[in-house]
């Protein structure tokens, strides 16, 4: 008679365990719940509601939060044009995602490879990648993405590019101290001995381990760069109208706080939330990659491990 049991597989076993560690911190629970619920109206949204955002309404200009009379959507209230919140909100979410998103790829991507670079090869080139990483990093952030966006001028590629510019020496200096430790390695050797060149070496035994770390520090500042996005919107140098974000929306609704604060509020309050579940989130990842400090997540049960 055929054996009808079914083992669980190591993958499964290492998902389950995630899950559970992932369920006994409420706050990781919860970021992850309304992370999800920002990326599926941020997708979604625009598709669905889109046109609604810039569509003018003067009947319900400055419709406050609760009214049901023109729609659901006009459930956190409408704009000083009646356009409602709703579906700004979603519209923004894709704005202020997508910039975030490809300023921290390319960052991450840049200083991903210079970094191996100053630490493979080292010598004067190294050197040299290091004092423009010194450079870029004396000046304040936003001071450097303003007078860059002055130079360059303002658009959607400036601005994802400038907010790179900004994160590079960060993912640079941390790919830089990894390899040089990497390097000594003794596979590393092996393959050197054996005639491997060098990119090859740097592809196949480097990247592989220092990838992990790259990718936790990207989630990590991709709060800081929906930070830094939302500021230079609100300035006025972020995307230029039609288009809009969730730090333009809060420009746009400073002018009427004592009259219709929710044009300020519900923007302001989705920038608050992404960014602090987006720091929970991480703050729980270095706890889960830690061994020392995953003891954390069971002593409510008392199952100390």
């Amino acid at each position: 008679m055929a054996d009808t049991t079914h083992t669980s597989s190591p993958t499964s076993g290492a998902a389950g365990r995630l899950f559970t560690m992932l369920w006994r911190d409420k706050f990781a629970t919860i970021s992850v719940i309304f992370l999800i619920f920002v990326a599926v109206l941020a997708i979604l949204g625009p598709a669905t509601i889109g046109e609604l955002a810039t569509k003018v309404a003067l009947r319900q200009r400055n419709m406050p939060p609760g009214s049901f009379d023109a729609g659901w959507l006009y459930l956190l209230g409408a704009d000083n044009l009646g356009r409602p919140i709703v579906a700004r909100l979603a519209v923004g979410a894709q704005n202020t995602l997508g910039v975030a998103l490809a300023a921290t790829c390319l960052a991450l991507v840049v200083g991903g490879i210079f970094g191996l670079i100053a630490g493979y090869a080292g010598g004067w080139l190294g050197n040299l990648i290091m004092r423009a990483a010194d450079i870029v990093m004396s000046f304040p952030s936003l001071l450097l993405a303003l007078v860059v966006l002055f130079l360059l001028g303002q658009g959607l590629a400036n601005l994802v590019l400038v907010l790179a510019i900004t994160r590079v020496p960060i993912y640079l200096r941390t790919t830089r101290a990894e390899v040089l430790e990497i390097r000594e390695r003794m596979f590393v050797n092996a393959a050197k001995a054996m005639g491997a060149p060098s990119l090859l070496i740097v592809w196949r035994h480097i990247v592989p381990i220092v990838a992990p770390t790259l990718i936790t520090i990207a989630a990590v500042d991709f709060a800081t760069v929906i930070l830094a996005e939302s500021a230079l919107s609100f300035l006025g140098l972020g995307i230029q109208p039609p288009a809009f974000t969730w730090g333009a929306m809060v420009a746009d609704g400073r002018n009427y706080l004592s009259t219709a604060w929710w044009l300020a509020l519900w923007p302001g309050l989705a920038i608050m939330l992404t960014t602090l579940s987006l720091n929970l989130l991480s703050s729980w990842v270095r706890i889960v990659n830690d061994p020392q400090q995953q003891w954390r997540l069971y002593v409510r049960r008392g199952q100390v491990k």
